[in-house]
């Protein structure tokens, strides 16, 4: 019941208060007027490059991140070192937002730590090559830094729930192992692969607080959009920002939606 009541008063609330936000004018009588303004060419902007920024860091931060927790789940290594890295995910993948954008800042700002010292040593600005990390790019790479560790969080148990007897088999029919990844091990992965990277690009498409400090608003994604929206003085307006949010609460329903059928199918090949 306490969860429920938490539910109810921070999710189906404040979902139903942007529901019907979104049909509402200023004096809230009905209009249509916010959600046809989903239609100018800076809002299917924005819903373009927040999609294509989550499904770049998902794509990447799923291949990286199964590459990694395959690694530590099949390649051998100490148990000792897959604790450490499952640990260090646990922490990495939470860690966004301000505190974030700070670090890379940091570390791959024009004054950052690798900046200076790949300049001083190796003779190599990376800014003058046209590297910036406050564009797409930029953006991007900090937003996989936290889509990497979530990755192997959720493929690990995955690689782990792969039967011993199933490689034994196959080896016994005379499968080598890039037969068996072929044929048994990634037939079997995809679906939780797939969901995985759905998740993933879910993560991407919410975040706020990293891209706004980071960039400070010049990349047009959606959420940015919306905090304008709500908050701005000159740009302010509740309706829009409601319908926006419908937008998002669509897509990312459509990603939940598609993260639970593909689990649901990798449940029945575990069984």
């Amino acid at each position: 019941m306490p969860f429920l009541i938490f539910a109810f008063a921070f999710l189906i609330l404040p979902t139903l208060n942007i529901i019907i936000g979104s049909f509402q004018d200023a004096t809230g009588a009905f209009t249509l007027e916010n959600i046809s303004q989903l239609s100018q060419p800076i809002v299917l902007s924005a819903y373009l490059t927040s999609i294509e920024l989550s499904l770049v860091t998902a794509v990447a931060g799923g291949l990286f991140g199964f590459l990694i927790a395959y690694a530590i789940v099949l390649g051998g290594l100490p148990r000792w070192l897959q604790s450490a890295v499952i640990t260090f995910s646990g922490v990495a993948s939470n860690f966004a937002g301000v505190p974030l954008a700070f670090a890379f800042i940091s570390t791959l700002g024009r004054l950052g730590l690798v900046s200076v010292l790949l300049k001083s040593v190796f003779g190599i600005d990376i800014y003058q090559a046209g590297f910036s990390l406050y564009n797409f790019l930029g953006l991007s790479l900090t937003y996989i830094y936290f889509q990497i560790p979530l990755m192997i969080l959720i493929i690990t148990p995955a690689l782990e729930g792969l039967r011993s007897e199933w490689r034994e088999a196959a080896e016994n029919l005379g499968a080598t192992p890039l037969v068996y990844w072929q044929r048994v091990a990634l037939p079997i992965l995809l679906p939780n692969l797939l969901a995985t990277m759905v998740l993933l690009f879910g993560n991407a498409f919410g975040a706020y607080a990293t891209a706004y400090a980071l960039t400070g608003g010049t990349i047009n994604l959606v959420t940015i959009l919306i905090g304008n929206q709500i908050t701005g003085d000159v740009l302010n307006n509740p309706g829009l920002g409601n319908s926006l949010s419908l937008g998002m609460i669509v897509i990312m329903a459509l990603s939940i939606g598609g993260y639970t059928l593909l689990g649901q199918r990798t449940s029945r090949w575990i069984k």
